[in-house]
């Protein structure tokens, strides 16, 4: 598919340019042949107006000038020849060129088996026709023609070399996207598959007659722990769909993010007491952003939750502060062994977890992901350090009046 893409993205812009570069080298061609046209009637009707200037003509170009005039008398006599670059000694062509430029109706024109043009000029006694040699416009013509083409051909592989480039670097993105859709079906698929076996195999061993009560009651508790799992593991799949298809904002409003962020604390006090851990929470009042409140809320317990599961034990600090004029921190810090620079920047890719024992306690790498969606929706960024001993995630947002 993505070689399809590629070779479609070229062929697009291959089409593009070799339209491009044929109307390029037409209107330079068509308009070197108009403008040559029009310098020479412009000098053919200066000459059907004053044949004498032949002589002037000749003089400034410092030699033979391509043009020639006949004048005609009352009955279509020829009275005068003037000129020199021509042989005009022969009276039977000249016969015919007057002949041919009479019989028309239009005053100017070509003779192509001649290769002349011709201007006339008509007076109350007599007749001037003005003729040019268009020979050396020709090869002006085709000398210009080839330059284009030439031009035009090497342009032509020089865009298509930069197609090729563009074409792989502007396909990148998609691959990228692609290897990492793939690499999420596999990695839901794998953490589906877990809990499924496990609830399989435990509702397979409850029907076996070999098995006690005690037993058999056991295998229904580990049916029903993974199947809590499975859900967490669907409702975090759903989440982050919503997240990708992007959050309603018709329902967005203004929020108080620092009573939000307060209200998302409490029942965490609780679970981090029962964990050994104490949650020191310093909120800045009167901080709002426009948004969801309740998927804001939605990145506090992520980063909560993810700091109770993985903390070292002491205090884990829950902040919130404004920086500058139009911006807001959630910082969420916790003692604990240093994050890799490695694991700092992939902590953010779904499925991913530094620790793959940490699937145990229910965390299957979708939570930061989540978060980083949301935070992103909301106009702002999330990103991780360590240093001092703790590990600190933070959000930054846009603020509202």
């Amino acid at each position: 598919m993505l070689k399809k893409l590629r070779l479609r993205f070229i062929l697009i812009i291959m089409a593009i340019v070799t339209v491009m570069l044929l109307a390029i080298v037409f209107t330079v061609v068509h308009s070197t042949r108009k403008n040559l046209e029009a310098e020479s009637l412009r000098i053919m009707e200066s000459i059907a107006a004053d044949p004498m200037q032949l002589g002037t003509y000749t003089e400034e170009q410092g030699g033979d000038f391509p043009f020639f005039a006949l004048q005609i008398g009352r009955h279509n006599e020829i009275m005068a020849i003037s000129g020199g670059h021509f042989d005009l000694s022969d009276e039977t062509v000249l016969e015919d060129l007057l002949l041919r430029t009479l019989n028309t109706e239009q005053p100017e024109g070509e003779l192509p088996e001649y290769h002349l043009r011709y201007c006339r000029r008509i007076t109350w006694d007599s007749c001037t026709i003005a003729f040019a040699d268009i020979r050396g416009e020709d090869k002006t013509v085709a000398r210009v023609t080839r330059a284009c083409v030439l031009i035009g051909v090497a342009s032509f592989f020089i865009f298509l070399l930069i197609s090729f480039l563009l074409a792989r670097l502007l396909v990148k993105p998609v691959e990228a996207s692609w290897a990492q859709q793939r690499q999420f079906i596999s990695d839901a698929s794998h953490e589906l598959k877990t809990p499924l076996t496990v609830i399989l195999t435990n509702a397979e061993l409850m029907q076996s007659p070999d098995y006690d009560a005690e037993a058999k009651e056991q295998f229904s508790d580990n049916i029903l722990t993974m199947a809590k799992q499975m859900r967490g593991l669907v409702e975090d799949l759903l989440d982050l769909a919503r997240v990708d298809n992007g959050l309603t904002r018709a329902v967005w409003e203004r929020v108080d993010l620092s009573r939000v962020l307060s209200d998302a604390a409490l029942p965490f006090e609780p679970l981090y007491f029962e964990s050994g851990l104490e949650l020191d929470s310093f909120i800045e009042p009167g901080i709002f952003v426009r948004g969801s409140a309740d998927h804001l809320r939605r990145v506090a317990e992520i980063l909560l939750d993810n700091a109770r599961k993985y903390s070292d034990p002491g205090h884990v600090r829950f902040c919130l502060q404004r920086q500058g004029k139009n911006q807001c921190v959630i910082s969420v810090a916790n003692p604990g062994a240093p994050i890799s620079r490695d694991d700092l920047q992939n902590i953010f890719k779904r499925f991913y977890r530094a620790d793959a024992a940490r699937s145990r306690d229910g965390s299957y790498g979708l939570g930061l992901p989540i978060a980083q969606g949301i935070a992103g929706e909301h106009g702002g960024r999330i990103w991780a350090a360590s240093a001092g001993g703790f590990n600190t995630f933070y959000v930054c947002l846009p603020t509202t009046a």
